[in-house]
């Protein structure tokens, strides 16, 4: 045997136990990748909602299949997929990208990745003005540098977050998981509110607002310089105060909201832009 037979034969060898060991290798099922709990983000710890508050935090929302659910920090997906399983449209904004792909698969072995939609992104430059409702586990500070843009969402919006406030803006409503929850547990609940500061003109009256968040209060003068004061509050597109003894409950619809009054009457106003 020459040198040149002894060269292909080596060749032929390798390229056997090449072939025969990689189709071992095929048959062996890739390792997944698994999150750990505390491992660090982009801008947060990952910390996986426990499943009951996740139920709770949709249940709180009012979640259906008319919703379109965006969940900011998505991890693992579990929100989302929760959302889907409700019929709803939902997305996972993730910065990181192994969690975007350990969603879909999960999403998928779910059943739900139709509805379920995953996307590797900064969610301070994610456009969420689509949302009906929004599902976040971020920490106050991430919380406080989002509001002035959720403030901003179509009214009516519905926000829920695990564990952290908004500040100043208190919740709408509080909601704790069932005795199964261990840590993280409760759940605050926000509608954005319509933005109805400033003046507005009634047929004979001038109604001044100022607002804090949801809260609102004011004046209403009437022509002979009669002042009531008022106090109430907004839920979405919905507003709703006193004046003296009547209650005045509306709608807002931009510069214009109308309504009845107590007193079996009507009214309307327009903001005053001067």
């Amino acid at each position: 045997m020459n040198a040149s037979d002894g060269f292909r034969k080596s060749l032929l060898a390798l390229f056997l136990s090449v072939t025969i060991g990689g189709g071992v290798a095929q048959a062996q099922p890739a390792e997944e990748y698994e999150p750990k709990v505390g491992q660090e983000g982009k801008d947060v710890i990952w910390v996986p909602t426990p499943e009951t508050l996740v139920e709770k935090m949709l249940d709180v929302a009012r979640v259906t299949p008319k919703d379109y659910v965006i969940d900011l920090g998505s991890g693992d997906g579990r929100t989302v997929i929760s959302a889907a399983k409700r019929g709803a449209r939902a997305l996972g904004i993730e910065y990181n990208p192994n969690l975007v792909e350990l969603s879909k698969r999960n999403a998928a072995n779910e059943g739900v990745g139709d509805l379920a939609t995953f996307v590797k992104a900064d969610l301070f430059e994610s456009d969420l003005s689509q949302a009906t409702v929004i599902t976040m586990f971020l920490l106050p500070d991430i919380n406080m540098r989002l509001r002035p843009r959720i403030l901003d969402l179509k009214p009516g919006t519905r926000i829920v977050s695990n564990t952290f406030t908004m500040g100043a803006w208190s919740a709408d409503q509080i909601v704790t998981a069932d005795d199964h929850c261990v840590s993280y547990c409760a759940a605050y609940f926000w509608i954005v509110p319509a933005k109805v500061e400033g003046t507005w003109q009634l047929p004979q009256e001038e109604l001044t607002l100022i607002q804090s968040f949801q809260m609102i209060s004011g004046t209403l003068m009437s022509g002979n310089n009669t002042t009531q004061f008022i106090n109430g509050r907004l839920e979405g597109n919905r507003i709703t105060f006193t004046a003296g003894d009547q209650e005045y409950v509306g709608r807002v619809n931009g510069n214009v909201m109308e309504g009845s009054v107590s007193s079996d009457g009507v009214w309307k106003a327009t903001r005053d832009n001067k």
